[in-house]
């Protein structure tokens, strides 16, 4: 039979099980900001390289010197068209593209920000902003090149727009998803988890009174 005094203090033993399992902070959060850094990279670049390969290709084909004026997928549904756009997505706000580059360079600016703050510990998020950037970085480019955005998806009784229009528009979507139902906000940090699973520990430990 062993005496309560050769049992160890339970908060000490409690503390000891914690040092065991418990590792720096820094190898913790780490991988997870690498991971998530990698998501919004990677969305980035594939709207990014997707919008000027094609804006590429729609230049060749449908711009001034193409031999091509419209090539019409699905007959009254989908077209592909060369149009000139001086405005900002899907044709609004023609006409102010000197104003439309500084503040897309300011809203590229913003997400980046954003991304460091909120989107570090959520992949979802990450992705979200990560498509919002690749997609202005695509406009922004034409608007330094042509001094407007090349706009080529046709569809009858919608504005004209591209693929990184098409990366905004969906990283807008997600965003607002994350924003009502996946806050990291809201989320418990890790911290509280620890404490309650300390306090947990502890109240198993506490002698039996009956």
């Amino acid at each position: 039979m062993v005496s309560s005094i050769d049992r160890p203090p339970a908060r000490g033993r409690a503390r000891a099980k914690e040092c065991s399992i418990k590792q720096p902070a820094s190898q913790v959060a780490s991988p997870s900001i690498a991971r998530t850094a990698a998501f919004a990279g990677a969305a980035a670049a594939i709207v990014l390289i997707a919008d000027l390969l094609s804006k590429r290709i729609v230049l060749d084909r449908l711009g001034p010197g193409g031999d091509l004026d419209v090539v019409t997928v699905i007959p009254g549904v989908l077209r592909f068209v060369y149009v000139r756009n001086t405005g900002s997505a899907f044709g609004l706000f023609q006409g102010s593209s000197d104003v439309l580059k500084v503040l897309a360079v300011v809203a590229v600016a913003i997400l980046g920000v954003y991304y460091a703050r909120a989107a570090a510990k959520d992949a979802l998020l990450a992705v979200a902003l990560g498509l919002q950037v690749g997609g202005a970085i695509g406009n922004i480019s034409d608007r330094f090149r042509f001094g407007y955005v090349i706009d080529w998806i046709d569809f009858p009784r919608f504005p004209t727009f591209n693929l990184a229009d098409t990366g905004i528009t969906i990283g807008v979507v997600l965003l607002v998803y994350c924003l009502l139902f996946r806050d990291p906000g809201r989320h418990v940090p890790d911290g509280d988890v620890a404490d309650v699973v300390r306090s947990v520990a502890d109240l198993n430990e506490l002698p039996d009174k009956r």
